[in-house]
This record gives C-alpha cells, structure tokens and sequence, in this order.
C-alpha cells in the first residue's frame, strides 16, 4: 500500500521564536511561473527563528557564538512559495535569509556531494508533520548522510554536543535506542574500537534499515538509482540568503519514504549553525580530548569560497551532523500535503471513461481536471489520452472519439467540426545551464530564430566525429562556441559538450513543432540560413536539411552521415550520429524530466566489455551532467515548466528584443488572435505577434474539438459538459481538482479572453444541439480577441456553479445521465479499434522515417 511523504528540516534552536505569518524572502532562484502558483489560502509558508552556538567551559560558563554583523543570535526567516496538493517531482522554491554565510561551495549540493560544505543549509523530505518528524523518517540517498563509523575520535563531534541527551554521546549508540549487531551491520564494533553513531531509515511500512552500509539502506537509495537524489546541503551567500528549488517525491517515486494524499509529510530545512559543546574536562585546551577540541572548530573554508577538491572540512559544522541534537533542535517543519494520485479516477471510479485524444499542452490541467470529473456522478469520467494532435483529430473525425484536443486547424472530411478553446498556454525553450567556476545557475537565456534552426537542422557537429561531416567543416561543435549564441548570452563556458549541440524535441508529430518552426520560419534571418546562407561567422546549415519547408508539423531525422573511424567500439558500431545527437523522444514529459535529471538523451556513450571474447560493444545515453557543468535544452510544455520549475528561454519578436512567457506576454498575443467563423479556431499570425514586441511567440490555445453533426447525443452532451466547465471553474487558479494549475492562463468571460470565452461557449451549444448545417467556414464573420477594456475593471471570475453559454444561443444545462459503459452500439463496436489505429499512426510515422535512412545508407 502506498504511504505519504513528507519534507523534514531541521535546524539548531538555542532560543526560537516563531510565526507563520512573517516576511520571508523571496524565490529569487525559482522562474517566475505563467500564472501565479500560490493561488489558495495557506499555501505559501513562511517562519522565522532565532538560533545560535555555544560552548561550555570547564568551570560552566557559557559563551555564545552569534551573528557577527548584530552581534546577537541569528534571526532565520525561511519560505515556501507553495506547499498544497503536490504532484510527484514538482518543484518547491524554498528561500531563507539571515543565515550563516556558507564556506567550501560543493560541485554537486546533492545527496554525499554536498558533505564537505561548511555551514549549509541542508533541506530534506520526511515523512510525518509537526513534532512526529523524526531524523528516523527523513529521507537521505546515502548511508554516510545519517551514520557515522569512525575510528578516528576527531569525527566523534557528536559526542560533545551540548543538547543531545547522555545516551546519544556514548562512543557507540544509536538513535534508536539499540545499536544493530554484527551480523547487520559489520562496522560496528561493541569492543570499543570505533566511534559509532547510527540513524536508521523507518520506512512507510515500519521496515527499519540500520544505514551502517550501503547493503543496510533502502532501495531506492541505491548507486546509479533511477532518479538523483532530492536533498541537498544549500549555499548561503555572504548576505546571509540563498534559495533553492526543492523536488519532493510520492510513494510512486519513493515507496519507502511513502508520501502521498493519506500520509502526512513535510519539507525539513536545516541551517547549520555549528555543534554547541559540552564542558571540556579542564580548562587548559591542550588538555581537550581530540573530540572536545573538533567540536569548537568553526571552519576552514571562507564564506563564499569554492571547495572544488571536495576537502574535508570541520565536521562541527558540516551537514553530515544534520541530526545532531544541536542542528535537529533548529529546524523548520513545512508541512506539506499531495494531490490525488495519476491512477485516482482508475481506481475509485469503476465507470468505462469517455476518452478525448491528442495535445500533450493540456497534460497538466486534465491531471488536475480529471478527479472533478470522475469523483462526481453528476459528471461523466473524463480521461485524456495523449497523442499526437493529428492523430487524435483523426480518431475523433472518424466516429473513434468523442472529441479531439489539438492547437490547430485540420481539413476534415465529412461533420462540420466545431473548436472551443478550453486552454491557453504554449510552449518553451527549457533550459538547465550553470555558470562557469560553479558559480550557480544562468538564469536569462536570450535565443532567435536563427539560432533555433542551427539547433533543430543539427547544424552544430558536436565532436570531432560531426566535424567530419562534408559541408560542416567550419562549424561549431556546440552553440556554446557560436560567436551569435556568446553575444546573446556572455558569460558562459565554451566547453564543446555534445549536449549543447542540439535541442532536446519530439519524435512524432505535434502542434508543437509546427508553432516552433512557424517561429522560426517567421525569421528572415533563420530562413536566409537554412536555405544556404552562412551566417555572418561563417557557419552553414547542415547540407542535410538544406531549403527543407517550413513550417512542418514533424521534425524528420535526414542526415545519414557515419563517422569513419575511432575506438574500437564505435568501429563495431557504426551509427548515423546526427540522429544519434539528436535522439527524439515520443513525449514532452520526458524531455520535461531529462531537462531535471540533467540527463541529455544524446545516445553516444560507447562501452566496451572485455571480459568475453568476442568482446560486447555497449551504445546508449550519456551520463548524467554534473552540477556546476550543466547545459541542456530542450522544447517543453509551459505546464510542465511549472511544474517541475524550469527555466525557458526569452525568444525574439522585434530585433533585440526577448519576450519570456508570463501572463502579460501570452495575453498580448491573444489579443492578435482572429477566429475564422463563430467555430472555428482562433489563428495567431506570428508576423503580426513578432512586430507586437511584448507578446511571446510560444503562444498556444488548446481545443476542443467535436463534430457538430452525427455525434451520439451522450457523448455529444458529455463534451458540451466538458467544454464548459473547464471553462468555467476550470479557470480558476490552483492546485486542487478541478482547478487550472500554473503554467497557464485563465480564460474568463470578460477582459482580453473574452471572446475566446464566448466561442468556446457557442461552440458547446452547437455540439450538445448537433444539428448545425455544414456551412462553409469563409460564410462566417471574423471574431477578433478584443483589446483591453477601456475602464480599468478587473476581469471577472468565473462562476463554478453555472454553466454559462453564449447569450445568443441560451441553451438550458441540465444534469449529465449516468455514463454507460459504451456510448453508442457502432461506436463500442469499432472504438478499441479506431484507438488502436490511432496509436499505430505516430509509431508507423516514426518508423517510416528509420526506413527512408537504411534506405539511403
């Protein structure tokens, strides 16, 4: 059974006072979201303590080590920018202030990487809330992060501390009150010889593993684990601030942690202040023992500096003491709760789901959306089932689908289809790139047409294998040497990573694609460079896909140049590299989540295994990139980019102008928008959305999209459901079911989204009536999005309750019949087949491209 899990963070309190309700610093590390996240009351938290060292001296006094620059204890005041109904990886900004400045900056902060660093701030997840949060159910990827063997009476500091009761400072103890024995954990040795202090991990289903090895931690903290680890010891700057983007995890990511909507879990955040000591047994220091003397050690790194050998540094304030009584007594608990799992309507809801087909833009919300749905019987069982938006048209226009999700206009043949917008949000450039000499994340990428149809036509050779490629001798092996890319953004290594030459993209077709490539077929300079034209460096396009048309709606792999040459190993297997840089994947998500794991889906690693004869040859993904040498890109969903807090690049509209997406910059585009009848999509011409300047060209609107004609009357009713309430309180912001989540915009019934409000609820009627006559669409007048209300009157919210259709066509809502298990005989008949069809269309359109290459090799 799946269990909740909670974030834990500890910290030192000598003297705490503490208020939910105070000033917190920012988010400055967190991207600014489309819509804002924190939309519902309690969401955000915030807290502030106050915490200092101290050390006793042999005759019993005391003296305190305080906050230099006031002279008195440090006031920590930590945030959270939102804290309700989480979904599994997404992204936490947590912030704090008044902290003491870090020393010893680690290459990787995460998990073991970050030991070495002196007084950090170290933020975890655990299971439980308030007082229940133990060091026990915190999460933590490595043994050496919560135990300590040691024959060395130097790593015995916490021994010494003041605050720890007498039983947790014997030479050998554990936190749970009985030291496992030999035969579980073979370090420990009662005889006296080592220094042992061990806390164990207590997994959701009460297992307990003794952490006293790598064999004796759960399994999910295991070498080379699916997922990298999500604690961290974060860097303070000498201001005393510093923030992170925290990842927590459910119990499908971590059984044995075991957060979900049932368990109670929390966020932990912990600044280290330093160990307070005990007595010294006399009052002349060369007399201290060595343990007495290393816990009122106060550092060996300056704030601010790097520790990029990884030495160690003191251990007295180092995180690896995290649970200490002295660090423990100082944390901040921010509770946390979870969403309801992807599987919720699977489930709690037996009834056949009426499943609506194509763009994976609207992932985020329909997660949201779908439990409103199924959880009431008033409401039939909503499912969205991603494909590619082409082909959930298909499936829909052919009588397989009660309706279709797609961005664009598609030519039908037969029923006149209507499309109401549903979604307004769009697509970026996600990013992860760190700053040379590990001096944090970049966090202003600028990118242009130009330099997107370098990236997408492959046109970077990567090595010195690409370099060979006839045509591209002259060209960069990334865009981090690309003399264009360096002048948009300075400051950045120049390391030729395979990674860096080439952007992370779908395999099959999308609605996607085809805005990517209007964006850069939108740009005289772009197109200058793909149909021949060097640039002004020099660099041309890949011979491959030279004068290919834009724009397309799927991206093909056309170069089939094989390096010659090598290691034995890429002798023994020759592959066409490009393809292999390039290496698209079928979903969004992934790139979403390969863009967090810094993990480039580059397909270049070449391993040889020498141990049998004939020798195996091993081709697959590169490792992971390193912290502090991060540089990826790739094309993601802007509710995906929320989600998981990534950064997306600005684009260019007017020359020297970037435009990122927010909600000002996607509703200026809107207000471009023009519909082509009263049911018809909305078109945003991205000449006229370039020349706006201030609107961002990765615009998006999500349909609906049903026939208005020979459509069963119950999923016709379902769909016209559908449209409007996820119009409705679908629209209204936030985390819970039923809500619009970030990453988009609301679409509301007055303001600049009036008129999509009003087509969508037009649209409703016309599919819940079926019977408007197939008029041509050129018939019908234009509906622009109107501009901006000459009084300045805030938009109105949508109203939950009520079902709101066009005024012209006032049909009555009345409540849905209860969903049957198939919603028309032909259609049960004929539906798993025409899914079945559906799918086999994006795998035959991605494997027709693997032929047309061994073809031409």
């Amino acid at each position: 059974m799946r269990r909740g899990l909670r974030l834990g963070l500890v910290g030192l309190v000598v003297a705490a006072s503490a208020s939910t309700g105070l000033t917190a610093p920012a988010v400055a590390d967190r991207p600014q979201p489309v819509t804002p996240r924190a939309a519902v009351a309690g969401d955000a938290w915030s807290q502030t303590k106050s915490m200092q060292r101290e050390f006793v001296a042999a005759d019993g006094t005391t003296t305190a080590i305080s906050d230099p620059s006031t002279g008195s204890a440090w006031q920590v005041a930590v945030s959270a920018d939102h804290t309700q109904s989480l979904r599994g990886r997404e992204r936490v900004g947590i912030a704090w202030s008044g902290a003491q400045p870090s020393g010893g900056r680690a290459n990787d902060p995460f998990g073991p990487g970050g030991m070495n660093q002196e007084y950090p701030v170290v933020v975890l997840q655990c299971r439980g809330a308030g007082d229940a949060v133990r060091p026990e159910t915190c999460w933590t990827s490595s043994f050496a992060q919560r135990s300590q063997v040691s024959k060395s009476e130097s790593d015995a500091t916490w021994t010494e501390d003041l605050h720890a009761p007498a039983a947790a400072t014997e030479k050998v103890t554990s936190s749970s009150g009985d030291v496992p024995g030999a035969d579980v954990c073979p370090t420990v040795d009662r005889s006296g010889l080592f220094y042992t202090r061990l806390v164990p991990f207590v997994s959701a289903k009460g297992q307990v593993y003794p952490a006293c090895d790598a064999k004796t931690m759960p399994p999910e903290a295991a070498a080379e684990a699916a997922l990298p680890a999500n604690e961290i010891a974060a860097f303070t700057d000498g201001n005393g601030s510093g923030s992170v983007q925290f990842e927590v995890r459910t119990d499908v990511e971590n059984e044995s942690l075991g957060c979900n909507k049932q368990v109670a879990c929390s966020i932990v955040v912990i600044p280290i202040v330093g160990i307070s000591c005990d007595r010294a047994s006399t009052q002349v220091p060369q007399q201290m023992t060595v343990a007495e003397k290393s816990c009122r050690r106060t550092g060996q790194f300056a704030p601010g500096s790097n520790n990029i050998t990884s030495l160690g540094g003191d251990q007295a304030v180092s995180p690896a003491l995290w649970w200490s009584e002295s660090n423990w007594r100082n944390r901040f608990v921010i509770p946390v709760t979870f969403g309801d799992p992807p599987d919720t309507c699977d489930i709690l809801d037996p009834r056949a789901p009426t499943g609506f087909y194509g763009s994976e833009l609207l992932a985020q919300a329909a997660l949201q959306w779908a439990p409103a749905y199924c959880l009431n019987k008033k409401r039939f069982k909503f499912q969205h089932n991603q494909m590619p938006d082409k082909a959930g048209f298909s499936l829909m226009a052919s009588g397989g689908g009660a309706a279709a999700l797609v961005s664009s206009k598609y030519e039908a043949q037969g029923d006149p289809i209507g499309y109401a917008p549903v979604a307004l949000t769009g697509f970026g450039i996600g990013y992860i790139i760190d700053r040379p000499g590990n001096a944090g994340e970049y966090t202003s990428l600028r990118l242009n047409g130009r330099l997107l149809a370098k990236l997408i036509t492959q046109s970077y050779t990567g090595s010195s294998f690409g370099a060979a490629h006839p045509g591209m001798e002259q060209n960069p092996w990334s865009i981090t040497r690309d003399p264009e890319f360096v002048a948009l953004n300075p400051g950045l290594t120049d390391d030729a990573l395979e990674a860096g030459a080439t952007l992370l993209s779908l395999s099959n077709s999308s609605d996607v694609v085809r805005q990517v490539t209007e964006y850069i077929a939108s740009d005289k300079a772009a197109m200058e460079f793909v149909k021949g034209k060097r640039d002004p460096w020099g660099m041309r396009v890949n011979p491959s896909y030279k004068k290919i048309e834009l724009p397309r709606d799927e991206w093909p792999l056309l170069d089939d140049f094989i390096p010659q040459g090598g290691t034995d190993c890429k002798v023994n297997n020759p592959s066409t590299y490009f393809n292999d840089l390039a290496a698209p994947v079928s979903t969004l998500r992934k790139i979403a989540e390969a863009l967090l794991d810094a993990w480039p889906n580059v397909q270049t690693r070449c391993d040889t295994d020498l141990s049998v004869t004939p020798p195996i040859y091993k081709v697959g993904r590169v490792a992971r990139q390193h912290y502090g040498e991060r540089f990826m890109l790739g094309i993601v969903s802007l509710g995906d980019a929320q989600r998981y807090g990534l950064r997306t690049a600005g684009l260019e509209t007017r020359k020297g102008r970037y435009v990122t997406p927010t909600t000002e910059s996607l509703t200026a585009a809107v207000r471009l928008a023009k519909q082509k009848g009263k049911r018809g999509p909305f078109a945003l011409d991205m000449a006229k959305l370039r020349k706006a300047g201030g609107a961002y060209p990765g615009t998006m609107l999500v349909y609906t999209a049903a026939r208005l004609q020979n459509l069963d009357k119950k999923d016709a009713a379902k769909v016209a459901q559908f449209i409007r309430i996820a119009t409705s309180e679908g629209q209204r912001a936030g985390s819970g079911n039923g809500q619009l989540p970030g990453g988009f915009v609301p679409i509301r019934k007055s303001g600049p989204t009036k008129a999509l409000h009003a087509a969508a609820q037009r649209v409703a009627t016309a599919i819940e009536k079926q019977h408007v006559p197939a008029a041509p669409a050129e018939a019908e007048p234009e509906s622009v999005v109107p501009g901006p209300p000459e009084a300045a009157a805030p938009a109105e919210e949508p109203d939950a309750a009520a079902a709101p259709v066009a005024a012209e066509e006032k049909a009555e809502v009345v409540a849905m019949p209860p969903t049957q298990a198939v919603s028309s005989e032909w259609g049960g008949r004929l539906l798993p087949m025409l899914i079945l069809l559906g799918l086999v269309f994006s795998v035959v359109s991605a494997v027709s491209r693997v032929v047309v290459l061994r073809s031409r090799r």
